[in-house]
């Protein structure tokens, strides 16, 4: 027998999981913290700089979940970036220790009403679906046992005299109408071009670069590509949230390269929190949209990136 209550139920516990994330990173912003970046390399930080990645599948964490698997790293002390869940770790021949508690993801999916069932069987119509997220737990590698060596072993950052190499091989290799000059940075929407001033007018060469990929992810996201809306003028809440995507993509780009990542307009914190609190979905489509950016840049590279795994979220 169906119970007439499990739609409301369920549509009480998607809007929770957006509340808890979203209260979340108000909490961090709030505080003074920005949890697309980390402190790595710090006595405090075990962990090597890296995105999360599936220790089982090898594919890459995306959107909030990177996020949520960094505070984790960071709140418990892991030294480690690899994650599973329980049954990857029993199918690898090991088994989470008794009594660890694991960690939250979500990702995304999509249910018919039942309005939208009945509707379409009269009409014949393709059923309208509504997104959602659910949730899973995945646990720290470092909180299992039995795990065959290469599956424990920690990811090996590049070496650092490769680093700038490999960013400015990037930077090439997107073929943007990419330009040097000037005193500030922006991407210009109408010209389809990114400027950045030169690397001497940076206190650290390795700023020009965190700048550059912040300025690409926002020019990722033009018509002819990623296709997000860049119409918003400075102060709108439009141009808030894209500004909160390519802070986000740029961090996600920096750490896939061994960049340190940074804020690049720790000036606009009051109006991402502003956005935030209006809409609880906002950070969670900010950091897919972030995901989306970060991948299609680094798809510029020779070797190609890890794909989303399909735990993962997606905008919802």
């Amino acid at each position: 027998m169906s119970d007439p209550n499990a739609c409301a139920r369920a549509g009480k516990d998607r809007a929770n999981i957006y509340t808890e994330i979203t209260d979340k990173i108000i909490a961090e912003l709030e505080a003074g913290r920005i949890p697309w970046v980390q402190p790595w390399g710090t006595a405090a930080i075990k962990a090597p700089l890296a995105m999360p990645r599936n220790a089982s599948t090898l594919r890459g964490y995306s959107g909030i979940n990177v996020l949520i698997l960094w505070g984790a790293v960071i709140e418990c002390g892991f030294s480690r970036q690899s994650w599973l869940t329980f049954r990857q770790a029993l199918g690898l021949g090991g088994h989470v220790r008794k009594g660890e508690r694991g960690t939250t993801v979500v990702y995304a999916d999509r249910f018919i009403p039942e309005d939208e069932r009945r509707r379409t069987a009269e009409t014949g119509e393709e059923p309208g679906t509504i997104p959602f997220l659910k949730r899973f737990t995945v646990f720290n590698i470092e909180q299992c046992d039995g795990l065959p060596e290469d599956v424990a072993g920690s990811v090996v950052p590049p070496p650092p005299d490769q680093i700038e190499p490999q960013a400015e091989s990037l930077i090439a290799a997107t073929g943007a109408d990419f330009r040097i000059g000037g005193a500030r940075a922006y991407y210009n929407t109408t010209g389809d071009f990114v400027q950045v001033p030169p690397p001497a007018a940076y206190f650290e060469p390795i700023n020009w670069h965190r700048t550059a990929f912040h300025e690409l992810s926002h020019w990722s996201g033009a018509a002819s590509r990623l296709a997000r809306d860049l119409s918003g003028a400075f102060g709108s809440k439009s141009y808030a949230r894209e500004e909160l995507v390519a802070e986000m993509a740029g961090a996600f780009v920096c750490a896939s390269l061994g960049i340190v990542p940074t804020v690049r307009h720790a000036d606009y914190i009051g109006s991402w929190l502003e956005v935030l609190r209006e809409d609880n979905r906002a950070v969670v489509r900010a950091a897919s949209a972030a995901s989306k950016a970060a991948d299609f840049l680094l798809g510029f590279q020779q070797r190609p990136i890890a794909s989303v795994d399909e735990g993962d979220e997606v905008a919802a």
